[in-house]
């Protein structure tokens, strides 16, 4: 399809590695279905992540889309511009608004429906594959990593792929011996490894985590059947992580946007994929909204 000159969509890139794919890729797709050229603002959606300290890391990717200009970033006065629109675009129906900002955390498929006929800023983390199922093979092609080249990866990869591998990934969000929070706690993962190794023979467990310590001490698997990633600590290297775990032939993801992106675009026929279905202290939590997770993949309550 092609371009028209006059359709313009300019998606702010935020969060980490996962929230990033998302982002991208419900921009993507607005801009195909609709024959508009899809812009990256790279910078903006980081500049005063004081918190977290973020980085743009979709360079990793074989993306085939330009970074906006300072101009398209709507700089100078950036967060003033930027404040005008969204103020002055909130006061229009959705449909035909110029800014289009996430409202709440559920899907929205009026998403799906948008027209742009000008320029739209998209600004959201719009994590549900719902956003852009409709052109999967495009967004699993533009989301390709090209392999590291580096000793340690390559090695891991080999053995990742001459095992009946399982990604199993420990995502840390508060400190690991927090009473509460958001940490899932062992007896997700010893029920996941349950149903792999009642459904795969052999499995080997490749186990990614932002703090592998606590991960092998929580966890507490055999030595023969596990192997710990270490040599890619670091949001640097987090794509590198990420290619291996798409490597891999079943799945346990975390609550994180992390390994659902790993299972996602590793996952094919056969495959499993394992994700939490708890909710913490007797509520849903961001992880159990409406659109998040496939319906073909596995709950473990």
């Amino acid at each position: 399809m092609s371009c028209s000159g006059s359709k313009k969509i300019i998606v702010r890139i935020r969060g980490g590695i996962g929230n990033q794919l998302f982002c991208y890729a419900a921009a993507r797709r607005m801009a195909v279905v609709n024959g508009a050229e899809l812009v990256i603002d790279s910078i903006t959606g980081f500049v005063r992540d004081q918190q977290y300290l973020r980085k743009y890391a979709l360079d990793h990717f074989s993306i085939p889309v330009r970074k906006a200009t300072s101009a398209e970033r709507l700089e100078p006065f950036e967060r003033y511009r930027r404040g005008l629109v969204k103020f002055f675009s909130r006061q229009r129906p959705f449909m035909e608004r110029r800014y289009l900002e996430q409202d709440g955390i559920e899907f929205d498929p009026r998403l799906l429906e948008f027209r742009p006929s000008e320029i739209v800023y998209l600004d959201g983390l719009w994590q549900s594959e719902n956003y852009f199922l409709d052109i999967e093979g495009t967004i699993r092609q533009d989301l390709r990593i090209p392999p590291p080249n580096d000793h340690s990866n390559r090695v891991m990869s080999e053995k990742i792929r001459g095992s009946n591998s399982v990604a199993l990934h420990v995502r840390w969000f508060d400190e690991p011996n927090a009473e509460a929070g958001h940490n899932l706690g062992p007896d997700y993962y010893v029920k996941a490894i349950k149903h792999i190794r009642e459904r795969v023979l052999n499995p080997h467990f490749f186990l990614f985590s932002d703090d592998p310590a606590a991960a092998v001490k929580g966890l507490a698997l055999p030595v023969g059947d596990f192997t710990c990633i270490l040599h890619n600590q670091g949001e640097d290297k987090a794509f590198a992580d990420l290619w291996l775990m798409t490597q891999c032939r079943h799945f346990i993801t975390a609550n994180s946007t992390f390994s659902w992106w790993g299972a996602w675009l590793g996952e094919g026929e056969g495959k499993l994929v394992l994700a939490p279905g708890l909710k913490f202290h007797g509520t849903t939590t961001a992880w159990g909204f409406p659109g998040l997770l496939p319906e073909r993949w596995t709950l473990i309550l």
